[in-house]
């Protein structure tokens, strides 16, 4: 798994280390709190989990579009 962590194909699929860094704490989270993993988990750790999902493809990053960031920020601001 870790192995799989050591050429960059996965990164760059993402967009980047960050990217990556966020989708699997967001996807441990989800595991912490009961989420169902998408592999066996087979004896792994959720983090082990996350990243093999992450590997293989069934989890993705998705990001809202710029117009529905602008619409949530237009929103708050008119909030205070």
């Amino acid at each position: 798994m870790i192995n799989a962590l050591r050429d960059d194909t996965v990164f760059h699929k993402l967009g980047g280390r960050f990217k990556f860094t966020a989708l699997a704490q967001h996807r441990i989270r989800e595991l912490m709190q009961g989420a169902r993993p998408l592999v066996e988990r087979n004896g792994r750790s959720d983090f082990e989990v996350a990243v093999q999902e992450i590997v293989e493809g069934k989890i993705t990053l998705e990001l809202p579009a710029p117009e529905e960031v602008k619409s949530r920020k237009d929103k708050s601001s008119s909030a205070d």
